[in-house]
């Protein structure tokens, strides 16, 4: 055991030239800007920590009052500073190829290290610590939309991206998803004693259950299926079921399936292990998807329809206008896809009936397929 920390140590060392080293790749007027936002931030949080020590002694309520109201004055003047960065940050970047995209966003991030950690979310998409960016404790923080963090400056920097296009985006997805189940299940209403099935495909925190759970009617006539890699995700979605249930003192039935694309691609017959659907959605897996595993897992679950059923995918659209600010801030990297890239996933099967939409934003693109007949 202590061999190996040793090694892990001397390793760390090993790759200290490298990491030095990666400046010297750097673009001159990427670095001017990097040092001019650095010093800037700094001045900031200088400022709103000066602020904060000031009326640390005061009494919770006085505090709080305060801290208000800093937040919506100079706070709201910071948070368009950010603004008119990022977009400074998208002209410099824009022509970069993805190897200088993740070269520069690597520098940038050193150099902006401990600013981000102030900030709770921009903490967890750099940190990952499920493994990935993305996970539904991420999720939980883009719904919630608020401030978070020890200070004026933390919750500021924590508030910004959670503002951005991106991030309402996602609270959007959950709407769209309601709708959409409303709109099956009155397709679907000659149903007598079978219920509604429905399978939601990387779930996360299943935050949507909220919009689509409204009346105990509603839960008599349908069957959720959960799946998701993650077991924190399968544990949050199921306590969003209890809630529910608590809520509107009725049961729901829901199975959960701790499941990857890899177990899925592996699996030869997929519906002899997890039946048919009337309905099937993913909002956010085939952001992290390649075309080509992109395409497999899509057939995959189109075997999952049933005969009439349909398919919602979510997917961030190319023109994203936070992609800048979430690959060089937040280390989150996305695949985007335009409209006849979602579309040519279901192009060579014949029974497929597909279009595309997109949410209130337009950053948010969605593959909307029906089956209208057996393969």
């Amino acid at each position: 055991m202590f061999n190996n920390k040793v090694v892990k140590l001397q390793n760390a060392f090993l790759s200290l030239p490298l990491i030095l080293a990666h400046k010297h790749e750097i673009r001159q007027s990427f670095k001017n800007y990097t040092a001019n936002l650095t010093y800037d931030l700094n001045v900031y949080k200088n400022l709103f920590d000066g602020m904060d020590s000031e009326y640390a002694e005061e009494p919770e309520h006085i505090r709080n009052s305060l801290q208000e109201a800093i937040i919506n004055t100079e706070g709201r003047k910071f948070m368009s500073f950010l603004n008119d960065k990022l977009l400074e940050l998208e002209g410099i970047v824009e022509g970069f190829s993805k190897q200088e995209h993740e070269r520069h966003g690597f520098y940038f991030r050193k150099q902006l290290w401990s600013i981000i950690l102030s900030a709770p979310f921009m903490a967890r998409t750099n940190l990952k610590p499920r493994g990935y960016a993305g996970d539904s404790e991420m999720m939980t923080m883009l719904y919630s939309k608020d401030y978070q963090g020890d200070s004026t400056f933390s919750k500021l920097m924590h508030k910004h991206p959670v503002e951005h296009p991106a991030a309402q985006a996602v609270r959007n997805r959950r709407h769209v998803i309601a709708r959409m189940v409303r709109e099956v299940k009155e397709a679907w209403h000659e149903l007598a004693s079978e219920k509604l099935r429905i399978l939601s495909v990387a779930c996360g925190p299943a935050r949507e259950i909220q919009d689509i759970l409204l009346s105990p009617d509603d839960c008599k006539k349908l069957h959720f299926t959960f799946l998701d890699q993650d077991r924190h995700a399968l544990y949050e979605a199921a306590k969003m079921i209890n809630e529910t249930e608590k809520n509107l003192d009725t049961k729901i039935e829901a199975r959960y399936l701790d499941e990857s694309v890899r177990t899925m691609l592996a699996t030869p017959r997929l519906t002899n292990e997890w039946g048919q659907f009337h309905f099937i959605y993913s909002l956010g897996l085939f952001d992290y998807l390649t075309p080509p595993v992109a395409s497999a897992v899509f057939g995959k679950l189109y075997q999952l329809l049933r005969p009439g059923g349909e398919m919602v995918l979510g997917n961030f659209h190319a023109s994203n206008p936070s992609k800048y600010y979430m690959e060089y801030w937040l280390d989150w990297v996305l695949y985007y896809r335009k409209e006849k890239d979602l579309k040519n996933l279901s192009r060579n099967i014949p029974s497929a009936k597909s279009d595309v939409f997109f949410d209130d934003t337009g950053v948010q693109i969605f593959l909307h397929v029906k089956k209208i007949g057996d393969d």
